[in-house]
This record gives structure tokens, C-alpha cells and sequence, in this order.
């Protein structure tokens, strides 16, 4: 979890020095994230978990192992980005190695778009889970319902984890005036879809309940709608200004004051990982500083594939 907020802590620093062009990310949300990634079957393949990430999905690639020089790399748009070759926005992951589907700009896509991970793994009959995340604003999209009638069809259950991050906003727009329902995962109860709503700034909480759900869809084949209730702790993006909400609670920093009161961690202990995870993050964000941006002639890789003929097709 504290590698996960120093790490978006540092992209927006890299933002508000003009090094990059835009952030949003999801600092806030570590409780939450950290958790479903150390929970992830991790792999390439129907066998293995498939994610469908949205923008906010920092704290679950880094519990599941990405450098911080990947993001950071993304964020500064530099030819050696893994995810996009340094052509799309921060924290728009892709890792095929692991199932990690691109984050895609659009929003709620990835809701339509993980029914066709979850319908291989259902064909392959293993028990692998698609995980699929968003934001509570965006449930509004029909790709949201959409995952909601195409996941829980008499008979054709698949096997998802479709959650959502509720951080109460929708860029600049509040919960209360935009929802009717009490929650988000009510809406599931229509379609007979097990659904429970968490405390996500709790990492116990968020771990266990996860479990359970993941456990739950492992052995039946069938779908959750899990809700997790988390903060927002510098705004939507850079659109809205990237500064601390001094009103949100921090999750990070919560669950350490609880370590330390149990006395399983010491004073100097959490210390040194701030500054271990700190310098770590600046070290990279000067290496990457000197790498190279794409170049023109790199617009069309991974669009095009040139076969033996030398005829190019569109994949």
C-alpha cells in the first residue's frame, strides 16, 4: 500500500513539474486494490485470472508485481513503456503476460468487454476468474448493465468479479444527487447475482470479503457484484488540480497508526519504507527522464502486422 501511494504521489509530482501531460490514478483506493492483486491467479491464458482495469488500478499491478519504472514510464509517454510504447495516458495499463487487459480511456467499456474473457474461461471449464473494476459515476453507462444481464443469464452464468470503487464523485458531480438506489450493488439483486457492499479503506476487510467472493465464484462458476466504499484523495485528475482532499480519509496511513498501536510495526520501521519506497520512485523518474519518446515511424506498431507477402492487415 505504500508503495502504491508514493508511487502515484510521484506521477503527480512528474505532472505539476510539466514533465508529463496528464495524470488521474488512484491514490485512495490502496485498501482495496492491494488486496484483489495478492488475490489474483496470476498467468497468461483462460486458465488464469483475467483483469479488466480501470484507470485506478495502481494498487493492484503493483501487489501483483509491476516496477515502478513501468508506470512512471507510461506517465512521461517514453518509448520504452511497456503498456502502450508511450502513447496513451498514465495508469493506462496493458500486461498480456498477466491477463491484463488495455485500460481503455472510454469509460465503463471494460464492462461489456471482460464478458468475453469470463465466456472463454466458462468454455475451457476452468477455474479461473475475469475481474473487472470501475468507478461508481460511471455505472450509469449501459456496458454496466449490459455486464449485469450477459453475467447472470439462467444457465449461462459466468464466472466475474465485477466491482466497482465508489469514491462518492463522478469528476466533479456527487453520489447523492445522481443515484437513487442506496447502492450500486442492489442493482444486482434484480438478476439474482450475489452482491455485497464493503468498507474498501479497510485492507482486513477488503482482503477476506474478496476472498470469500473469488473462493465463491471459483466453485460455482457464478458471478459478484462486489461494492467497495473507498475515498479520493487528490480529486478526479489533473483535470480537477491533483491536490489533496484534506477531507478523505486515508487508508494508507490509517492501517499504519493501527500497526503501529498493535505494536506490529515500529516507529522507524514504517519510516524507512517511506523513504526506501521514496527514493526508489525518484530514481526512476530520473532514469526515465533521459529515455526517448516514440518515434513517428513507431505510430502504426501493434495496429498493423506485416506478414511473409510484406501485405500489412490490421489485426
Amino acid at each position: 500500500m505504500v508503495k502504491s501511494r508514493v508511487l502515484e504521489e510521484r506521477l503527480i509530482k512528474i505532472y505539476k513539474a510539466g514533465e508529463s501531460f496528464f495524470w488521474i490514478g488512484g491514490p485512495g483506493e490502496e485498501a482495496f486494490g492491494v488486496p484483489l492483486g495478492l488475490l489474483v491467479n496470476k498467468g497468461r491464458g483462460p486458465e488464469h485470472d483475467w483483469l479488466h482495469l480501470h484507470y485506478r488500478g495502481t494498487p493492484t499491478l503493483v501487489a501483483m508485481g509491476m516496477p515502478m519504472i513501468d508506470s512512471i514510464r507510461l506517465m512521461m509517454n517514453r518509448a520504452t513503456d511497456v503498456s502502450t510504447g508511450g502513447r496513451n495516458f498514465s495508469n493506462h495499463y496493458c500486461y498480456p503476460e498477466w491477463n491484463v487487459a488495455p485500460v481503455s480511456s472510454p469509460i465503463e467499456v471494460q464492462y461489456s468487454i471482460a464478458l468475453g474473457t469470463a465466456r472463454v474461461q466458462q468454455r475451457h471449464k476452468t477455474k479461473a476468474v475475469t475481474i473487472v473494476t470501475g468507478g461508481d459515476a460511471g455505472t450509469a453507462e449501459g456496458d454496466f448493465a449490459s455486464c449485469l444481464v450477459w453475467a447472470s443469464r439462467p444457465g449461462m452464468e459466468l464466472p466475474m468479479l465485477i466491482t466497482v470503487q465508489n469514491n462518492g464523485w463522478g469528476i466533479s458531480t456527487d453520489y447523492a444527487s445522481q443515484h437513487g438506489e442506496t447502492h450500486i450493488a442492489d442493482r444486482g439483486k434484480a438478476f439474482g447475482i450475489k452482491t455485497l457492499v464493503i468498507d474498501g479503506n479497510d485492507p482486513v476487510e477488503s482482503y477476506v470479503r474478496l476472498k470469500e467472493s473469488l473462493d465463491y465464484i471459483r466453485k460455482t462458476g457464478k458471478p459478484v457484484l462486489f461494492e467497495a466504499m473507498v475515498s479520493r484523495l487528490y480529486g478526479h485528475s489533473s483535470a480537477s488540480g491533483a491536490n489533496l482532499e484534506k477531507n478523505q480519509a486515508c487508508c494508507v496511513r490509517q492501517f499504519e497508526e493501527k500497526l503501529l498501536k498493535l505494536g506490529v510495526l515500529k516507529s522507524k520501521e514504517v519510516e524507512a519504507l517511506w523513504t526506501e519506497y521514496e527514493a526508489e520512485a525518484r530514481a526512476a523518474q530520473e532514469l526515465v527522464r533521459g529515455e526517448p519518446t516514440p518515434a513517428a515511424e513507431s505510430v502504426w506498431d501493434h495496429v498493423y502486422a506485416n506478414n511473409e507477402s510484406g501485405d500489412w492487415r490490421l489485426y
